[in-house]
């Protein structure tokens, strides 16, 4: 049987499918990113992302109604 988990709510304080997490791959990239980044790139990189996402056009939803 296999189990289904929100990863985003259920593993805040940690991955609770250990070796099971169908993520798993992707801890080595991210532990070598937090070993190799200083923080003051990861802060500036995340400055970057949010500077273009405030440059981008404002989006918008025209909700579809019954007729």
């Amino acid at each position: 049987m296999e189990v289904t988990v929100n990863c985003a709510e259920a593993c805040v304080n940690g991955c609770v499918l250990g070796d099971k997490c169908p993520h798993r791959e992707y801890v080595s990239t991210a532990s070598s990113f937090i070993q190799e980044t200083s923080l003051d790139k990861m802060l500036e990189m995340a400055d970057e992302a949010v500077r273009k996402k405030r440059m981008q056009p404002p989006q918008w939803v025209i909700p579809d109604f019954p007729e």
